[in-house]
């Protein structure tokens, strides 16, 4: 797959555009699977976000990340479990504010 297609770039760049025509490129198998068991979630965005790191990302950019992220999960996918129950209840609630710090949490929950 070319540069072009991922959201961020070989020189740590992030196109936070991207961030939904790469979540629609994961196989619906491979979703499924991520999204079916809370922990497997917070490890697959564990791992994300080691990778970011060693990128370079910073935690402003990684809860940017995440805040398209919990946008895309909470209007394109149903929740699975107890828990994205939760937390979509509590993203479809919140602020602006509120979700930014949300995001930050999701990070260090995943890390």
């Amino acid at each position: 797959m070319s540069e072009h297609n991922h959201v961020v770039d070989k020189d740590g760049n992030v196109a936070l555009g991207k961030v939904n025509e790469a979540l629609d490129r994961i196989d619906p198998e491979q979703k499924e699977v991520i999204l079916n068991n809370f922990e497997d979630f917070k490890a697959y965005l564990g791992k994300r976000i080691h990778l970011a790191r060693k990128i370079g990302l910073g935690e402003e950019q990684l809860a940017v990340a995440a805040e398209k992220i919990a946008d895309y999960l909470a209007d394109h996918e149903e929740p699975r479990n107890s828990e994205e129950k939760l937390l979509q209840e509590l993203w479809k609630v919140g602020s602006k504010e509120e979700r930014h710090r949300l995001a930050h949490m999701l990070v260090k929950l995943a890390r």
